[in-house]
C-alpha cells in the first residue's frame, strides 16, 4: 500500500526515518523513537557502533560473497531477525503481518512480540512459509503465557524469547510530555496533530485504535486497550527468576532465548540454567536510562560464554541502521542481531512496501560491506576484521 503523493528515492534507513516523521503524528513518531529519560542510553547504543572501524583485507576473492547463515540449522538470508516491537497497529494497520510477510520475503526470522497488534495465528496465515518466532511477556497470571506458548506451538513459531528486563516500565518522559495513555484521548493538542497528519489519521479512522489482540486472546476477554496495556504495565510477575526456565520449557519445546541480558553474570547463568541462546539488549533503551550499549557488553559476554560452558546462540540488538552495523556486531560476536526500530521506520513511511525496502538496504549494505572488508562468509567476519577507533575531535576533521 502506498501512501500517495510525491514518491521519494529511499537511499538508507535514515531516509525512511525521515518519511515516518513525516506521516505520523508526533505522538506516534516519539512513541516509536524514544528512550527511557532523557535518552542516553538510546544514543549509546547508536554510538556505540562508530567506535568500532573495519581492517579490511584486499586481493581476497569476494566473487562468490554471501551473507547466509543459519539459525540451529535452519538457513537465514543474514545474521539478522526482525525483532519483538510492541503496538506496532500504531504506524500502520496489521502492521506485524507486513513486517512478518517482509522478512520472509527476505529469508529472515520475525519475532512476533506479545504486545502485537494482530493476532499470532493472523500473522501466520500471512506468512505460512515464514520463520517464526514468539517474544513472551510473563505476568502475574501464568496461565496467560501458557496459553500464548500453547498457541504459538500450534501455529507453529519455533523459537522463544523470554523477556526478562521490563518487571516494570521505563520512564518514559516523551509519552508523559505528550498525553500518551491508551486508549488514546483526543484533545485538543492531538487533534491538531492529526489535521497536520490525514493520512495517518485516515487510516486511524478507517481501521480503528490498534488493540493489543493476542493478549486480549489469551485472557479470553475481548479486545480492551486501556485493560490488556494496563496488564502489560502493572501486573507483570516480579517474582521470575532462573529456576523458571524449567517452567518455560515444560511448556515450549522449542529453542528458548532469554532476552535482556546485559552482564557476564546473567549470561553465565543463562547458560547454567540451559537457555539455547541469549538477547544482549538494553531494550532499545527504552528501559533503564543509562546503561552500557549492548554492543559494548557483547564481547566480554561472548568471552566469558565461550570459557565456561557449552556453545551458545548469541543476538545483539540497539541501534542497527546500516549492514556495517550487522557485520560489526557479528565480528564481535554475535550470532546475529534482532532488528527493531529500522523495519518500524519503514512500515511507518510506506507500510509493508517500506518494511520491504528497509530489509533489502540492510541486506545489500551488508553484502558491500564484507566485499570491501575482504569477507566472503559471515565466519571471516572477526574481531580481526575490526580496530576500535580513536577520537576525533571535531575541529581536526578535514572533509575530503
Amino acid at each position: 500500500m502506498k501512501t500517495g503523493g510525491a514518491m521519494h528515492a529511499f537511499s538508507c534507513v535514515e531516509d525512511y526515518r525521515q518519511a515516518a516523521r513525516r506521516r505520523l503524528t508526533k505522538l506516534a513518531f516519539d512513541y516509536l523513537e524514544g528512550g527511557a529519560e532523557d535518552g542516553d542510553a538510546l544514543r549509546r547504543n547508536r554510538d556505540a557502533f562508530a567506535q568500532w572501524g573495519f581492517s579490511p583485507r584486499v586481493l581476497t576473492d569476494t566473487s562468490r560473497t554471501t551473507s547466509e547463515t543459519a539459525f540451529w540449522g535452519r538457513k537465514a538470508a543474514a545474521p539478522m531477525a526482525v525483532g519483538p516491537t510492541g503496538l506496532n497497529g500504531l504506524f500502520w494497520p496489521r502492521a506485524d503481518e507486513l513486517l512478518a510477510r517482509a522478512a520472509a520475503d527476505a529469508g529472515l526470522p520475525f519475532v512476533l512480540s506479545t504486545a502485537s497488534t494482530s493476532l499470532l495465528e493472523d500473522v501466520r496465515a500471512a506468512v505460512p512459509d515464514g520463520e517464526l518466532w514468539l517474544q513472551l511477556y510473563v505476568q502475574q497470571d501464568r496461565r496467560i503465557a501458557q496459553n500464548m506458548m500453547q498457541r504459538a506451538r500450534e501455529a507453529g513459531f519455533r523459537t522463544l524469547l523470554l523477556t526478562v528486563d521490563t518487571p516494570v516500565h521505563g520512564k518514559r518522559d516523551h509519552d508523559t510530555r505528550n498525553g500518551f495513555k491508551l486508549p488514546l484521548k483526543f484533545t485538543p493538542r492531538l487533534i491538531a496533530d492529526c489535521l497536520r497528519h490525514p493520512h495517518w489519521s485516515w487510516q486511524m479512522l478507517a481501521h480503528g485504535a490498534p488493540q493489543l489482540r493476542n493478549i486480549a486472546r489469551s485472557v479470553g476477554e475481548r479486545a480492551d486497550l486501556a485493560r490488556h496495556a494496563a496488564m502489560l504495565s502493572r501486573q507483570m510477575d516480579l517474582s521470575l527468576g532462573w529456576h523458571d526456565l524449567d517452567w518455560v520449557r515444560r511448556h515450549w519445546p522449542g529453542e528458548v532465548l532469554v532476552k535482556g541480558v546485559q552482564t557476564v553474570e546473567d549470561a553465565r547463568l543463562a547458560q547454567a540454567h540451559g537457555a539455547d541462546g541469549i538477547v544482549v539488549s538494553n531494550h532499545g533503551g527504552r528501559q533503564l536510562g543509562s546503561t552500557l550499549a549492548p554492543l559494548e557488553a557483547l564481547p566480554p559476554i561472548v568471552e566469558a560464554l565461550h570459557a565456561s560452558g557449552p556453545p551458545m546462540t548469541v543476538f545483539v540488538d540497539g541501534g542497527v541502521r546500516r549492514g556495517a552495523d550487522v557485520a560489526k556486531a557479528v565480528a564481535l560476536g554475535a550470532s546475529g542481531v534482532l532488528l527493531g526500530r529500522a523495519p518500524l521506520y519503514g512500515v511507518a513511511a510506506r507500510g509493508g512496501e517500506g518494511a520491504a525496502g528497509v530489509l533489502a538496504l540492510l541486506l545489500a549494505e551488508l553484502r558491500i560491506t564484507m566485499q570491501l572488508a575482504g569477507c566472503a562468509r559471515v565466519d571471516e567476519l572477526t574481531p580481526r576484521r575490526l580496530a576500535r577507533l580513536p577520537a576525533i575531535r571535531a575541529n581536526q576533521a578535514n572533509p575530503l
